[in-house]
């Protein structure tokens, strides 16, 4: 039997309950903070000799160069000719619908000429070099790479290095082919907070890089938590979730089996499902009942639906927004005859996917948008990752003579107001100045 909870928006302590099930506490606790500060301390000042020693303790690797961490080119290149045929189309095509998708995202430079002849604008540029981190041991993430590669390349980063951890020396040829097709420059097989502190501080052999981005455990999560500042990152990603709102029109087993999507990532992972079709809510945990004994993963999903699972009967779809706003989920099926018009609410939400035949495991993959999403309710004020992620703005000023003198009065005004006279007074010089060619 599925143990999943039910509830309804007509209960006294629904709000109450839904925060309680949704809440995912993202502070990893002493004993993590702990390690993980040790071995990034460990790595910032040990360097090659810390990420060794690190690698010999977790991975169970003896490796005695770091030359034997770093995946030579030429193995990269083998790796994706020897991957079936048909896998290599498939990350081939996911790579060229990701590539299309964030070229639509770059920024652009602009530049608009105000009345005074003051040119202002905005200039754009890539970062340098951008450290990938991939998760591995249980699982081959190809689609990591791809999500996390292609769009910095997209940006113009001139320098893309990976890490991948490869417990007892093992490492999926798939990762490797993906990141061939990517165009990934270096790759280190290494893992944990250790990977994330050498590539945000550098060491003998693995370079520095300006962000760090790709998902992880609670170690790698925790080491980007303390690393921020030094360098960029993307985000502090928590367990992954869905949630689904349905109108009662779907077929139950395609409902059924989106939940099961997400809840087999791990035994944390959340899926829920939102209907105002009570019918429909006992249709889609009978489908469940049916289709969980054939699923690989079904203890998974067993613990995950047990934990953080719940069939939510609303009164109304505009009920159902309102659920969905306040989750702020990563992903949000739109399972609906009228999705674009139910979207117009959505104002919380990693990724909407629109309509009946738009399952959340398409995006995982190959649709085009990004897969690397806010979790825990970071929707509110986060966005997926995207191309925009690997390029910085600087803002740019030049200044008239006619310009600098209208707006010199202005500035040295409100610096004065602030008690900074060396502000003022630098920007009178160039009042000054003009009225002087003036006479």
């Amino acid at each position: 039997m599925v143990d999943i909870k039910r509830l309804s928006t007509t209960q006294p302590d629904f709000w109450d309950s839904l925060d309680a099930l949704t809440s995912w506490g993202s502070h990893p606790g002493a004993s993590i903070e702990q390690r993980v500060a040790e071995v990034v301390q460990g790595v910032r000042t040990g360097g090659d000799a810390a990420l060794l020693d690190y690698t010999r303790r977790f991975d169970g690797r003896e490796v005695d160069s770091m030359a034997a961490l770093e995946i030579p080119a030429e193995e990269v290149a083998a790796a994706h000719e020897q991957v079936a045929p048909e896998m290599r189309e498939a990350l081939e095509q996911a790579a060229a619908r990701i590539r299309d998708y964030a070229g639509r995202q770059r920024l652009e430079s602009w530049v608009y000429e105000d009345a005074d002849g003051n040119r202002l604008g905005q200039q754009v540029t890539a970062l340098d070099r951008v450290g990938v981190y991939v998760p591995g041991g249980k699982a081959a993430y190809p689609s990591s790479v791809l999500m996390n590669a292609v769009p910095a390349r997209v940006a113009g980063v001139q320098e893309i290095v990976m890490t991948v951890p490869a417990p007892g020396g093992e490492l999926s040829p798939l990762v490797l082919a993906a990141a061939h097709v990517a165009g990934v420059d270096r790759i280190f097989t290494l893992g944990g907070a250790q990977a994330v502190a050498a590539l945000a501080y550098g060491t003998e052999t693995v370079p520095a890089v300006d962000k760090v981005v790709g998902p992880g455990n609670a170690y790698v999560a925790e080491a980007k938590r303390r690393v921020y500042g030094v360098v960029g990152i993307d985000m502090i990603a928590g367990p992954s979730e869905v949630l689904i709102i349905s109108d009662g029109q779907a077929d139950p087993e395609w409902i059924a089996m989106d939940l099961f999507s997400q809840a087999e990532h791990d035994e944390e992972a959340q899926a829920l499902l939102v209907c105002p079709d009570f019918v429909f809510l006992d249709q889609v945990q009978a489908a469940m009942e049916r289709l969980l004994p054939d699923m690989e993963r079904s203890e998974i999903i067993r613990t995950s639906l047990a934990e953080r699972g719940a069939l939510i009967c609303v009164r109304d779809l505009e009920e159902a927004q309102r659920v969905a706003n306040y989750v702020a989920p990563e992903h949000l099926e739109l399972s609906v005859t009228e999705p674009d018009r139910l979207a117009e609410g959505i104002r919380h939400a990693g990724a909407i996917f629109l309509g009946h035949y738009s399952a959340e495991s398409l995006g995982d993959y190959c649709a085009g948008p990004n897969h690397t999403l806010p979790t825990s309710r970071t929707a509110r004020f986060a966005s997926p990752l995207g191309v925009y992620d690997f390029q910085k703005r600087s803002t740019t000023l030049a200044c008239s003579p006619a310009g600098a003198a209208a707006l010199a009065g202005t500035a040295a005004v409100m610096a004065r107001g602030e008690g900074l006279t060396a502000h003022a007074r630098s920007a009178e010089y160039r009042g000054q100045a003009e009225e002087s060619n003036g006479d």
